[in-house]
């Protein structure tokens, strides 16, 4: 390798990435290409040959699966995370877990910098450049989308596309199918072309993770998950009575059948840190069943108060995820109340995917705080129903105090 400086670029070999090589190149850095393989659907082989073609001196790919999932995605079903009460957040736990590959990345081949694609306006780059300024303090950021010589130079996708030709180099994407998507296990997402227009309904060709309801299976399939400690551990197909326990295997099959049942879709409009509105669409099929399975084991086996504690500091963990700031103390110290409150979410739920909803049918825990025989309608069950007498009385006098003083101020 050459006495130029090095570069870790976060590459994805998709259109920005593919030029911001080989304009790094140009100016000058010798390139140390990183892809991280956390489920996206990518031929890694190609991906290597193309960087290696494209001048890049060396691509590192790392099997980061495990470690996303165990570390980011379990956390976030554990917490109910949901941003801005639609978003499930799988850009946004991808991030971190990246960055945190690029700083390996970093530190072993000596590289002062790391650089990556993301825009100016988008959520990414404070991601990227707050996990990897938590992680490795000395590092620099090249963001050439923040660099006047270059966003001057590329104004517009347009701009990209040209300077690819000239180039040679060969994109998954074309100027009449512009859009941009993001995929790793837990989603895709898609963003930017024709997209841009809040009101432009995006065509059905756009899907990749999920099937149109249309054309759905015309049955339910019926599952049981189990979870232990807010994880899940346990898928069991009903129908067919296969059970899988392989944490990786459990997601990528739960993906494959929820998104054959079309569930997971969502069109928002979305508040980006940086104060600007984004339209998103994403497919999130395993995220969307487990967020609703596991809420309802939830209501089964959490105390109705710490239930009330643990909403508050959910909304506020999603907004940390969703604004890069997985690696601080703030998210350290609400993640371990959290997973405190975890340690009763043990059981089974029965849910029922069919075009596009997830139903649930069912629920068991052995540490279920539902007593059949106190709440029945058909047994006092110990619970004697003077009591509720006095209970509402005492809840009235302050509604009785307020009303009063109202009508004498009348």
């Amino acid at each position: 390798m050459s006495d130029n400086e090095r570069v870790i670029l976060a590459y994805s070999g998709g259109l920005d990435t593919s030029c911001i090589l080989v304009w790094l190149i140009e100016k000058g850095y010798d390139v140390i290409c990183y892809l991280a393989n956390i489920g996206q659907n990518e031929d890694f082989s190609s991906a290597e040959a193309k960087a290696l073609r494209l001048g890049a001196k060396k691509i590192i790919i790392e099997d980061l699966r495990d470690s996303f999932l165990n570390d980011y995605v379990w956390p976030s079903i554990r917490g109910g995370l949901i941003y801005e009460d639609r978003y499930l957040l799988g850009t946004s736990l991808a991030r971190p877990c990246i960055a945190s590959g690029l700083v390996r990345a970093a530190i072993r081949e000596n590289a002062k910098f790391i650089s990556h694609g993301a825009t100016g306006k988008g959520n990414d780059q404070v991601r990227f450049e707050l996990a990897c300024y938590s992680l490795h303090p000395t590092v620099k950021i090249i963001a050439p989308w923040r660099l006047p010589e270059f966003f001057e130079r590329f104004v517009g996708r347009q701009a990209l596309f040209e300077y690819a030709a000239a180039n040679d180099i060969p994109l998954p994407v074309t100027p009449k199918n512009p859009w941009s998507c993001d995929a790793n296990l837990m989603h895709i997402s898609y963003e930017s072309g024709i997209l841009e227009n809040p009101d432009q309904e995006a065509p059905e060709s756009l899907y990749q993770m999920t099937s149109s309801t249309e054309t759905a299976p015309s049955d339910p399939t019926i599952l049981e998950i189990t979870f232990d400690k807010g994880n899940p551990v346990s898928l069991m197909n009903i129908q067919t009575k296969e059970a899988i326990t392989e944490q990786l295997a459990l997601f990528v099959s739960l993906n494959e059948i929820a998104g054959r049942h079309g569930i997971g879709r969502i069109d928002i409009v979305e508040n980006r840190f940086l104060g600007l509105k984004s339209r998103g669409i994403y497919e999130t099929p395993a995220g969307t069943v487990l967020y609703h399975a596991h809420l309802d084991l939830e209501a089964l086996t959490m105390d109705r108060e710490v239930r009330k504690i643990k909403q508050q500091l959910q909304q506020k963990m999603a907004d940390f995820v969703y604004c890069g700031f997985w690696f601080s103390p703030e998210f350290d110290f609400i993640r371990q109340c959290v997973d405190i409150s975890q340690k009763c979410v043990n059981g089974t739920v029965r849910v029922s995917l069919f075009k596009g909803q997830v139903r649930i049918l069912g629920r068991r825990s052995q540490l279920s705080l539902y007593n059949q025989e106190l709440v029945s309608m058909d047994a006092h069950g110990g619970y004697d129903p003077v009591d509720a007498g006095g209970f509402i009385r005492a809840h009235a006098v302050r509604l009785k105090e307020y009303y009063r003083v109202q009508t004498e101020t009348e």
